[in-house]
């Protein structure tokens, strides 16, 4: 990454200066006490679900094995922001390190499309169970369920890890002030010494294709769930296929819901304030609603972390 100096940086600035949240000193400190429950929340409740799932015999099936990495998923995806962000609303010069800022780029968005991957898998597993009831349990074998695991960590983290490395290697001017509390591409690439608009329709590609491709799957998944669930003759069984899929389709409503208001409403005259709100909201609040979700509304899941909070 080259440096360039300019009348308003020197040859000692070593990094970018992230504005976060401005307000005043006391308006910080409290902001610092708000995350920093949040985030142990956060990290008890998926942590909860883990440990769950891990020492719970009747929880060693495919639903409940893709539960527990996808909590162990959103423990490190809040982990990618938050713990900077506490520091900077500590801090007086708000600096992140050019490694530091690349670091958490490349991390966030791998690990939020490992999430995206995620969504599709437990999307196809309900699929699999209501649709193919008798040949489920031959389909979805140990072997494939760790086989898709395997494949949506891998898949992951390798999707951005080319334009990352492209951009990182890009010259960048000016003050380099972004006005996000992480470093995201959009204010990033506005930092560069020379326009390059390939390399921003490569990474807006990128970034968009597993979001929308794997969201119409999911779409696909649930039409054929509910064609399947509405042949069910009795009202119980209804409220039974219905209730198996009810906690995956508000985790997936709550995630794209946010990401689709992100990229997919109109430009407002309040950008970055829009994108810091509804950022927080599918990096930060979803990751603390989760295991609330996942536990209120499943009997087996409740009774174990009954039985985990009670030793």
């Amino acid at each position: 990454m080259k440096i360039f100096n300019t009348p308003s940086n020197s040859s000692t600035f070593t990094g970018f200066i992230l504005l976060g949240f401005p307000c005043p000193r006391e308006g910080q400190i409290l902001l610092f006490v708000l995350f920093t429950v949040v985030y142990l929340l956060t990290f008890t409740g998926n942590g909860s679900i883990i440990c769950a799932v891990h020492w719970d015999q009747r929880l060693h099936i495919p639903m409940y094995i893709l539960l527990a990495n996808f909590s162990f998923l959103e423990i490190w995806y809040v982990t990618s922001t938050v713990p900077n962000m506490l520091a900077n609303f500590l801090s007086d010069t708000k600096v992140i390190s050019f490694s530091g800022c690349f670091l958490q780029f490349y991390f966030f968005f791998s690990l939020g499309s490992t999430e995206c991957f995620f969504l599709a898998v437990m999307a196809f597993d309900r699929y699999l169970a209501i649709c193919q009831p008798l040949h489920y349990p031959t389909i979805m074998t140990r072997r494939l369920c760790t086989n898709l695991v395997i494949n949506c960590w891998v898949l992951g983290f390798i999707w951005f890890l080319i334009p990352i490395v492209i951009i990182s290697q890009m010259s960048f001017c000016g003050p380099r002030i972004i006005d996000h509390f992480l470093c995201d591409p959009a204010p990033l690439l506005t930092l560069t010494c020379k326009k390059a608009p390939v390399i921003e329709l490569v990474f807006s590609v990128l970034s968009s294709l597993p979001v929308f491709m794997l969201f119409l799957f999911i779409v696909g998944s649930y039409a054929l769930v509910l064609r399947a669930v509405l042949r069910v003759p009795s009202a119980a069984g209804r409220r039974k296929a219905f209730s198996t899929c009810g906690s995956h389709l508000t985790v997936v409503s709550l995630f794209y819901g946010s990401v689709i208001v992100m990229y997919g409403s109109p430009p407002s005259q309040n950008e970055a304030g829009k994108q810091k709100i509804v950022t927080l909201f599918y990096s930060v609040v979803t990751p603390l609603l989760n295991p609330m979700i996942y536990s209120l509304r499943n009997k087996d899941m409740k009774k174990s972390l009954k039985k985990l909070w009670e030793t």
